[in-house]
């Protein structure tokens, strides 16, 4: 036998070896690859928190069929090429399985090496569509850009009885892009009608001029499917120049930076989150309850939490640490009971789960529904 072949040989066994979980109690090695540097590393630290949290819950319990887990955390530094280097690390790292990473744009970097070598991975929070198309042993805990932008565009037609739209996107964003095309097909598609598309780019120093641009339309909704901080500067631009229109966005709005920046002053809108401390499921109301972080719970970390949930669930089902098996069992999971709702994995490796719409009033978040998939 060629030594290269060998060599692939002796890898393939190392990687599909089976260990089965009865029959050791060495440490399960679960990579957590999330910005501890960097811009990202704020709001990437709510989601690690929630990982931490479900890890320190399952060991308490004695582990998975005994054996502990042992999260190995990896910095990818803010960047896609820092999120291949971690990646490339928890390959080195020999890890059974990868949680992570937050922004899409990490994760589509991390999941490409975690494809190629055959390590099931599940992204908490990335809501990009592509993150999990790169292959079949990549999932998400949250819903998709597409899932979302058809939600609200229901929610603005049949609940607010919109007719008209206006549209503020930012066109160096796959995440708003896709965001507006989606919410804009579903709007038109229940007799809607978006008024105008008004463009925008990253870091702008004002929104004055793309405020003004919508002046005059008198639009029943203001879409905003942008980030925290640029939804909340365009909101503050259009209460100055008292735009008219309930506004109403996307996930980007559930963080604690969204309100700090101005969410806290704004007194009406609606927006889509993955997850309220006012649900009454009997797994989110004990999240709630055990929870101990400064603050209110955000719904980043109860992703977090559900993605390793949903990972330690998979292998105790497996059975064994082989990676094989632990991507079957995931791809198999059926009414999973999460903290941020009952989850099936459809054959994209996506959740099949609900949404939730919530309220702001005087620039404070209410629960309003949970909208099935």
């Amino acid at each position: 036998m060629p030594r290269s072949a060998l060599i692939h040989l002796v890898l393939f066994l190392l990687i599909t070896s089976s260990t089965s979980l009865g029959n050791t109690t060495e440490p399960i090695k679960i990579a957590s690859i999330f910005a501890h540097t960097g811009v990202a590393a704020a709001p990437n630290s709510h989601v690690l928190r929630g990982v931490r949290f479900a890890v320190t819950e399952i060991n308490n319990r004695g582990g998975i069929s005994a054996c502990p887990i042992e999260l190995v955390e990896i910095d990818n530094r803010s960047t896609p090429i820092g999120s291949k280097v971690a990646a490339d690390r928890a390959v080195r790292e020999n890890v059974t399985a990868i949680i992570g990473a937050s922004w899409s744009s990490h994760s589509l970097a991390v999941a490409k090496v975690a494809q190629a070598s055959g390590i099931p991975m599940i992204a908490p929070d990335s809501t990009n569509s592509a993150v999990t198309r790169v292959g079949d042993y990549i999932f998400r805990a949250c819903f998709t850009d597409p899932f979302q932008g058809q939600v609200m565009a229901r929610f603005a037609a049949e609940d607010l009885s919109a007719r008209t739209a206006v549209m503020f996107v930012n066109v160096a964003s796959d995440y708003s892009m896709g965001l507006a095309e989606s919410f804009q097909a579903g709007f038109e598609s229940l007799g809607g009608t978006v008024l105008k598309q008004i463009h925008y780019e990253h870091e702008q120093n004002s929104y004055r001029n793309e405020v003004a641009s919508a002046m005059g339309l008198a639009a029943d909704v203001i879409y905003i499917p942008g980030h925290d901080d640029e939804s909340a500067r365009i909101l503050m631009a259009a209460r100055h120049a008292k735009l008219s229109g309930i506004p109403i966005g996307t996930d980007g709005w559930s963080t604690e930076s969204f309100f700090l920046r101005g969410g806290r002053r704004v007194p009406q809108g609606y927006y889509c989150a993955h997850w309220s401390k006012d649900l009454q499921s009997p797994k989110s109301m004990h999240f709630v309850a055990t929870y101990q972080q400064p603050g209110a719970a955000l719904s980043t970390e109860v992703l977090g939490y559900d993605a390793m949930c949903l990972m330690a669930d998979a292998i105790q089902r497996a059975g064994t640490m082989n990676r094989i098996r632990i991507r079957d069992a995931l791809a198999a999971t059926r009414d999973f009971e999460g903290v941020s709702g009952r989850i099936s994995f459809d054959e994209n490796g996506d959740p099949v789960k609900p949404a939730v719409i919530m309220e702001i009033i005087d620039g404070q978040p209410r629960f309003v529904k949970q909208v099935a998939p």
